[in-house]
């Protein structure tokens, strides 16, 4: 979807950069985040916001699909300006305490339409095999207005650096507070030798960092040839398991054992 088409889908609100909350939880090392509080900015229309600087941006290009290739563009770094998705009336889950979320895309990000970007965490969020499985949640996507537990950022490495707090990576994605911190170059590109499609390693981003806002922390590999625990580092590696994005794979909760490995974090950012 172009840039301007993508602007006018979105609700009229832009978020300042701000971190939410005191812990960060990431695919890299815990660290300490700094305390801040969000600014918002209502504005009439999402297509006043002003362009970013100029910058080079980075590609990436999906794998090919039956209908289309998909190119995805993003700088660096980006405004920090966010497009805010509206709401929907489907609440996921059957039982257990309702966890609402709101989802911004940041402005620069282009090939990423933010109707399709809503619709596709929604299916990954309700989707029975994750965490509403054990009836111990339930979730609803809301608008920008609306009260919310926490939101879901789709952001630029250097923005993801600031959501995130702590020590910069540009890599990972991350929750810290109330902010789900989803990078786009791994939204875009995965990660190297990770061994299954692209749309299972989304499924795995999502489901991780809003494991980690329900409470969840690191998990190990439980044996070669296993499935990884969701809440195993899989964006760092996999030691031995293979990619698993569902907690409750089968019906049934599937853990590993509590820990993480001292896995480096690639440098760069595709």
């Amino acid at each position: 979807m172009p840039k301007t088409a993508a602007r006018r889908a979105a609700v009229g609100a832009v978020l300042a950069l701000a971190v939410v909350g005191a812990v960060t939880a990431c695919e890299g090392q815990p660290v300490a985040a700094p305390a801040a509080g969000p600014v918002v900015v209502a504005i009439g229309d999402a297509t006043s916001v002003p362009p970013p600087p100029a910058e080079q941006p980075v590609q990436a290009q999906q794998p090919p699909t039956q209908a289309q290739t998909v190119l995805i563009t993003f700088p660096q770094t980006g405004s920090g300006q966010w497009m805010f998705t509206p709401g929907s009336d489907q609440v996921a889950g059957t039982q257990g305490r309702l966890m609402r979320y709101r989802i911004a895309l940041e402005t620069d990000i282009d090939g990423v339409g933010p109707a399709e970007f809503a619709k596709d965490i929604r299916t990954i969020l309700g989707d029975p095999r994750g965490w509403t499985g054990g009836g111990e949640w339930r979730l609803q996507q809301v608008g920008p207005d609306d009260s919310a537990d926490f939101t879901i950022y789709l952001a630029t490495p250097a923005s993801r650096d600031k959501l995130c707090g702590g020590t910069p990576d540009s890599y990972t994605s991350c929750r810290n507070g109330s902010n789900v911190v989803l990078n786009v170059a791994r939204w875009a590109n995965a990660v190297p030798n990770y061994g299954a499609p692209l749309a299972l390693y989304r499924q795995y981003m999502v489901t991780h960092e809003t494991g980690h806002r329900l409470g969840h922390g690191h998990e190990l590999c439980p044996g070669a040839g296993k499935p990884a625990p969701v809440m195993e580092q899989q964006t760092l590696g996999l030691h031995g398991c293979v990619p698993n994005p569902w907690p409750f794979p089968d019906g049934r909760s599937y853990a590993g054992p509590s820990g993480e490995y001292n896995d480096p974090i690639p440098e760069g950012t595709s």
